[in-house]
């Protein structure tokens, strides 16, 4: 069954990649899995190409809530965290996923449900963890927080413009981790 899940997620792929559209003809002409199978996987065309467009990227990263919360955080973010994209997760893919959740409402609201939210349980763990501890303040806003550390990155490759793989991108983006990191501190 494994089999058919990577067959209907590439065929999805190839068609997003060459600016077709998904539909569920589509996908099961080009998968060669029936549209049973592809709806015993997927809801709809919109949880599918939700999946697809998170297809090759590595699980969410964990981050450690014992000892230095703050090397922690950046181990994940500034290391780890720029090699959970994946070998086959492509800068290309990254940008082509940001426009077409950002030209569909739906398809932006299941890959949020789906993907984004997923990623986030662990910085909001380790900040939840640092408030426990008494590291960071007890009235941090912590969805605010990862929103703040989060939106600097993806500033980097939507305003300026520039890969997350730049040295001086991930430079701005340590400076800005500091910033907010300072504020939020207890």
């Amino acid at each position: 069954m494994e089999e058919h899940d990577e067959r209907i997620l590439r065929a999805a792929l190839e068609l997003i990649d060459s600016g077709r559209e998904v539909t569920v003809n589509a996908v099961v002409a080009a998968s060669g899995v029936s549209r049973a199978a592809l709806y015993r996987r997927w809801g709809s065309v919109t949880d599918l190409v939700a999946a697809a467009l998170d297809h090759g990227r590595n699980n969410a990263i964990e981050i450690p809530t014992e000892g230095d919360l703050r090397q922690n955080i950046i181990d994940a973010y500034f290391t780890r965290g720029r090699e959970s994209l994946g070998a086959d997760y492509p800068d290309r893919r990254f940008r082509l996923r940001m426009r077409l959740v950002m030209a569909d409402r739906d398809l932006q609201r299941t890959y949020w449900r789906s993907h984004v939210n997923r990623r986030r349980a662990s910085i909001e763990r380790a900040l939840q963890a640092g408030i426990e501890r008494g590291i960071l303040r007890q009235d941090l806003d912590v969805d605010a927080s990862i929103d703040l550390i989060n939106g600097v990155f993806y500033y980097q490759g939507f305003v300026r413009g520039v890969s997350m793989g730049d040295p001086e991108a991930l430079a701005r983006c340590r400076a800005a981790f500091e910033t907010a990191w300072r504020g939020m501190l207890a």
